[in-house]
């Protein structure tokens, strides 16, 4: 079980009611019309404009991957973008009159508009610039802590994933394979709590089962849940539910391949933790010209899953969601 922490997140994160119908049209017509946009935009298949991508989305670890491609579509030379109140209160910054506003999703919102540095002006309270602007990995340790990656492997459960861990030979992270028979066995994995503040569980059938070496150290293990959680979540072993995550079983092996390393290597550099995915990527994009023809918008929606499920305890899927 999750140990409680300070200044962690708590053990059951209280969110927000449910939207209404006319917020929950709003949102999808929104996010329809953004992933419009990015389609039409960029369709990032040149070994180049993906890696400028990539770079892009790591350095942008204050906003979802997914919102880090929205901002690199519409300004590929952003720097550091916040809404006009924050830079005005927090760095005594104006807009411009001719800044662009950049449009990106908020929950509940259906979206905000954020500038970037260039499109702003100093004022007479000006004050000194955050490091992140220059520098966008400064404070981060390169080590995952033990919160995000407890409560990563409890969030799995949620999809009915058990992640065990054995000893592996050298050469051997972990691996992913689907549970093919109906297992007896359950995870039981928390709801709430009921009246007297005692955690209730729902029970949750094993449907996939993700192995990871026990001799890594935390980091590598984490770096390897991250990739076999991308290969279930971008659909390469298919889905229980379309609604939860997308049928892709058919995809050939370097396209699955190709999307698992981009998942692992944003959520893990956006942690400046060390992964192999940045060796094959690295690799890959120096020897050819063109990617595989990969879903990069997926990526970085997965990439944004895996990245909440280590922030706290999420809602249990539902079957009808």
């Amino acid at each position: 079980m999750i140990e409680n922490r300070e200044k962690q997140a708590s053990f059951w994160e209280d969110e927000e009611d449910e939207l209404t119908s006319s917020q929950q049209l709003d949102e999808k017509t929104v996010k329809r019309s953004l992933d419009e946009l990015f389609y039409n935009a960029l369709c990032y298949r040149s070994t180049d404009s993906y890696g400028q991508l990539m770079n892009f989305v790591t350095r942008f670890r204050f906003y979802s991957p997914y919102n880090a491609m929205l901002l690199h579509v519409q300004k590929p030379g952003a720097q550091f973008v916040a809404p006009a109140y924050r830079w005005r209160d927090l760095y005594g910054r104006y807009i411009k009159a001719a800044a662009q506003p950049l449009v990106i999703l908020q929950p509940m919102g259906p979206v905000m508009f954020v500038f970037d540095v260039s499109d702003t002006e100093p004022g007479p309270d000006a004050r000194v610039l955050p490091r992140a602007v220059t520098n966008p990995f400064e404070g981060l340790s390169g080590k995952i802590n033990s919160y995000a990656y407890d409560v990563t492997v409890e969030n799995a459960k949620r999809d009915g994933i058990k992640i065990t861990f054995s000893k592996e030979g050298s050469q051997s992270a972990g691996s992913i394979r689907l549970q093919k028979s109906q297992s007896p066995e359950k995870l039981l994995f928390p709801i709430g709590k009921n009246k007297n503040n005692e955690i209730v569980f729902t029970q949750i059938p094993v449907r996939y089962q993700i192995i990871v070496n026990e001799n890594l150290n935390r980091e590598a293990k984490y770096a390897t849940i991250v990739h076999e959680l991308a290969h279930l979540y971008c659909g390469h072993l298919g889905t229980p539910n379309e609604k939860w995550w997308p049928e892709r079983r058919r995809l050939i092996y370097e396209i699955r391949e190709f999307e698992a390393e981009s998942v692992s290597y944003v959520v893990c550099k956006r942690l400046n933790i060390h992964t192999p995915s940045d060796s094959y990527l690295s690799s890959y994009l120096k020897k050819n010209n063109k990617i595989p023809n990969i879903s990069p918008e997926l990526i970085l929606k997965v990439a944004g899953l895996i990245e909440t499920m280590g922030k706290g305890l999420m809602k249990p899927r539902k079957e009808k969601e």
